[in-house]
């Protein structure tokens, strides 16, 4: 089994560790109704995919 011959340093450790950040969310905008969405996701919205309806949205009273 490969074992490392020697201990790597705080500087190669942190620097392969510095491409693990957090990035921010992909937001696509909806053809049919203009809201921000994910990408290849259902339009929470309208309902729509792919130019064809998918869902229906129904409204929620609060």
């Amino acid at each position: 089994m490969a074992v490392p011959k020697r201990r790597k340093s705080r500087s190669k450790r942190d620097s392969r560790r510095a491409n693990h950040k957090i990035s921010a969310n992909a937001y696509n905008v909806c053809p049919e109704c203009g809201s921000p969405k994910e990408p290849h996701r259902i339009c929470p919205t309208c309902g729509w995919y792919k130019d064809r309806f998918v869902l229906e949205v129904v409204e929620v009273e609060a």
